[in-house]
């Protein structure tokens, strides 16, 4: 099940008692359209170890600038709620897992 941010759940979404990916994307980003299917692979494969949601940066500009997003696509890994990493760019699948499982 995907989930999409947005002002009213963030908060409930990255304070999550597992780690949190969130990508944050729009539908116009080329890298964006690249990457999508690989963070919808890393949510199947850590589906009730992680949660994956994303987040269109034309829908929710303000929790992009809240996020310092100048560049997409960008994933933050939450735990507790807590900001604890980032990236920037189209990643592999194992760079993304590595990091998620990092926070586990």
């Amino acid at each position: 099940m995907e989930i999409v941010i947005n002002n009213e759940n963030i908060q409930e979404v990255i304070s999550s008692g597992v780690p949190v990916l969130v990508d944050f994307w729009a539908s116009w980003c080329g890298p964006c359209r690249v990457l999508s299917p690989t963070v919808d692979e890393v949510a199947a494969e850590l589906q009730g170890k992680a949660v994956v949601a994303k987040c269109n940066v034309d829908d929710c500009e303000d929790i992009a600038v809240q996020y310092g997003i100048r560049n997409i696509p960008t994933l933050l890994y939450f735990k507790g709620g807590q900001l604890m990493d980032r990236t920037v760019g189209v990643v592999s699948k194992q760079e993304i897992v590595s990091r998620l499982e990092n926070l586990m």
